[in-house]
């Protein structure tokens, strides 16, 4: 699940659980909103000689680093295990997992919620079942499954396209998460009440989807006869000897081993267990010894200690490309992301819930793998700079990078940057219901410089700046990662080379940021300026004694304006205090218990028409009812201001009837 992505704050001017190997995703299982998710590691072209790998060396190293970045961020705690050569290398605990008892944080027993790691449990799972016969990854999903998935494109979802995030899905966020076990909604359930509109035709576009994998889960399990926590149970954990490992939500009573609790910082009260509803895209509970074993099973070819849960060749199969990228440029592998780093073959998964912040990666040609949960977000975000700054150091210390030679920027580049500069929505996105609005003012800005260089925002805040080395292929300064822009399907898109499960798509006008957010706020400050013009005129006139000399009518056409601008106001407040809650990600409000208020505010937007009918009617007329000049100006400007309203309602998909968002 990757949450971050789906909804920074600047994108909640006023979502969503990613995605990715190393960038937080609002998969949240929160989605973005949007930055999208990074593959593991970026594309390094050669390789050094660093320091030797071992146990005392790496634990010396984490002791130097990882309680600074715990105690600067906020940050709880975290668990960490290190596998080398078919044996566990490290395992250890940093900071508490329970900071008001003061239990501190335990490889062995602390259990973590690693987010979209899990995962890879459900593309293990269903390797084995394609191994057996009973999955075919080029057929038809429609053929495992009792309710059919839209063909809108006449293209059929095939398993492939689900581990590859290209079944074309839409995002979103509705009954994702939950606290209450109550109230939650099954898989199966979630599935079907909420089916994802179709955005891309199947295999076109990527686009990181938590719907889809729990597609996949929900076959796993009709396939083998079995519920799917009982299969992974079965034919994973229990042969790997990972007996702290449950897709089970709540924790079963008895359950050995105690919950590491998440945290949004150290000095907040914790979060409640996250029920994540589509369980096989995030929903695990584990602990770092027993992702030592998943990670030595992996490197070990299918098996550890005699246990296989793959056979050699299927293990091969899944670690390489299940599609293909440009070169230099990440790739899924059978639901894992894979690139390169520092010159080093990477594959793995990030994930992340609200307070959990996972990173699992594997070096098959190196015989390591290293997985790290954080349980706090930590202040302002911390965690995912602390995260990303923990693999690069474990990289840059014992796998780094050869000293690589500059290529020199092309001589068409200042022509080429204006180009790909514009504004870009990511393919992980929302354009049905009301979380379309998010998405309509959140978009991505790739600028071009003078110098022939461009400035394009990076997933983890900030911006970097990129040389054009070959044509429309564009490398970060002081890095590799590399963008390139192309086209799909007619319309301009960019790709990164460290995210293969979204990319950046020229959007329509209408659905620019810059004039949606320009109509916004000129809408928003024209009323509000409206609303505090009238009382403040009465007292003025009040204090010179004095009267507005205007006739009936004109007081009639003046206090239709002001009710026009109340309901408009309203109308954008109520709005407003629905989309709160994601501002600080507290992605559980948004579930079917508040469908009727989600239904009662699209229906007021026809409150908001009549209220700009009304703001349009009073321009008109106050001409002929001997308004001043001025009056009628300002009549005009508040006009446009209410006709912006209707603007954003009906382009960011508020005055429509869509309860599936």
């Amino acid at each position: 699940m990757k949450l971050r992505s789906i909804f920074p704050a600047a994108a909640m001017l006023c979502l969503a659980l990613g995605a990715a190997a190393q960038t937080p995703a609002i998969d949240p299982q929160v989605p973005p909103m949007p930055p999208a998710a990074s593959a593991p590691g970026g594309s390094g072209t050669g390789a050094a000689t660093g320091r030797a790998l071992d146990a005392t060396d790496l634990s010396a190293w984490l002791d130097g680093r990882v309680p600074y970045a715990l105690k600067s961020g906020e940050i709880a705690g975290l668990v960490i295990s290190v596998v080398k050569d078919g044996k566990v290398l490290l395992e250890k605990g940093y900071g508490l997992a329970d900071v008001a008892a003061a239990v501190p944080m335990d490889p062995a027993t602390s259990l973590v919620r690693p987010g979209s790691t899990s995962k890879l449990f459900t593309w293990t799972a269903v390797m084995q079942l394609v191994r057996q016969g009973k999955i075919d990854l080029d057929r038809s999903v429609n053929d495992y499954l009792d309710f059919k998935i839209d063909e809108r494109f006449g293209k059929p979802v095939t398993m492939r396209h689900l581990m590859n995030h290209r079944a074309g899905f839409e995002e979103g966020i509705k009954d994702l998460l939950g606290f209450d076990p109550a109230q939650a909604q099954s898989t199966e359930r979630y599935l079907k009440e909420h089916p994802r509109p179709m955005l891309f035709a199947p295999g076109a576009v990527p686009a990181y989807s938590n719907y889809g994998v729990a597609l996949a889960g929900y076959i796993v399990q009709r396939v083998s006869g079995e519920p799917f926590e009982t299969y992974v149970e079965r034919h994973i954990f229990r042969p790997l000897g990972m007996l702290h490992s449950t897709f089970v939500q709540p924790l079963p009573k008895g359950f050995p081993g105690r919950l590491s609790k998440g945290y949004r910082t150290a000095g907040e009260p914790p979060s409640e267990f996250e029920l994540v509803i589509t369980a096989p895209a995030g929903s695990v509970s584990t602990t770092a010894a027993d992702m030592s074993r998943f990670m030595l099973a992996h490197l070990g070819q299918g098996a550890v200690d005699g246990a296989r849960i793959l056979d050699a060749a299927t293990t091969a199969r899944m670690h390489s490309p299940s599609e293909s990228a440009p070169p230099g440029f990440g790739v899924m592998a059978h639901g894992f992301f894979r690139g390169t780093q520092n010159g080093r073959e990477v594959i793995g998964h990030g994930g992340d819930t609200i307070v959990y912040h996972t990173e699992m990666n594997l070096l098959p040609g190196e015989g390591v793998g290293i997985f790290f949960t954080f349980n706090s977000r930590g202040k302002d975000d911390a965690v995912y700079g602390a995260r990303k700054e923990l693999f690069d150091g474990f990289m840059d210390r014992y796998f780094p990078a050869a000293p690589a030679a500059v290529e020199p920027a092309l001589k068409s580049a200042v022509a080429d940057a204006q180009r790909i500069a514009g504004s870009y929505q990511s393919s992980r996105r929302v354009e049905h219901g009301f979380l379309s609005l998010l998405y309509l003012l959140q978009q991505s800005t790739i600028t071009a410089n003078p110098d022939g260089t461009i400035t394009a925002p990076e997933a983890t805040g900030g911006t970097a700046t990129y040389r054009e080395t070959g044509p429309q292929r564009w490398c970060k300064v002081g890095g590799q990662q590399t963008l390139m822009l192309t086209e799909v399907d007619g319309v301009k898109t960019v790709i990164d080379s460290e995210n293969p499960v979204s990319v950046l798509q020229q959007g329509p006008a209408t659905r620019s940021a810059a004039l949606n957010l320009g109509v916004l706020v000129f809408s928003v400050a024209m009323l509000l300026c409206a609303l505090v013009a009238w009382p403040l005129g009465a007292l003025l006139r009040r204090a010179d004694r004095a009267t507005s000399g205007a006739t009936p009518e004109l007081r009639r056409l003046r206090a239709l304006q002001r009710g026009a601008v109340v309901v408009a106001l309203l109308y954008l407040g109520a709005w407003f205090l629905l989309i709160m809650p994601l501002l600080s990600t507290d992605v559980g409000v948004y579930r079917t218990a508040i469908d009727w208020v989600v239904g009662l505010l699209e229906v007021s937007g026809l409150l908001a028409v009549a209220a700009a009918v009304v703001g349009v009617w009073v321009a008109w007329r106050l001409p002929r009812a001997g308004a001043t000049r001025l009056t009628r100006v300002w009549a005009v400007l508040v006009a446009l201001a209410l006709l912006g309203v209707v603007w954003i309602g009906v382009v960011g998909q508020l005055m429509t009837w869509n309860l599936n968002y």
